[in-house]
């Protein structure tokens, strides 16, 4: 990996630990969330993934305006950090700790 690879991991995490703690933690059955990105086309190729407990705490979390709100709250962090994300929804994903074993 390189330095600025590196320097890329390290702003990602620190804006979704951010997000995490401040805003994905009210959400009932929000467990982490995680990421991918391929280094070489960043930001284009951030992957974002918020895992829940169950698909009913999935599902329940996507029926209303819970989704717009998180987004909103990523896009924001990452613009604080001068990364834009074009159109936040395609770089966001919602899995649940089930799906993922």
């Amino acid at each position: 990996m390189r330095k600025s690879d590196k320097k890329i991991e390290n702003q990602i995490r620190d804006v979704l630990t951010e997000v995490c703690e401040d805003t994905l933690k009210g959400y009932g059955g929000f467990l982490w969330v995680t990421h991918t990105v391929k280094f070489s086309s960043f930001p284009q190729s951030l992957k974002i993934v918020c895992v829940f407990e169950t698909n009913q705490d999935r599902a329940n979390f996507l029926m209303g305006e819970d989704q717009f709100h998180v987004s909103t709250a990523i896009q924001k962090a990452f613009n604080k950090v001068g990364v834009q994300l074009k159109n936040v929804d395609k770089h966001i994903s919602y899995d649940t700790q089930k799906n993922r074993e």
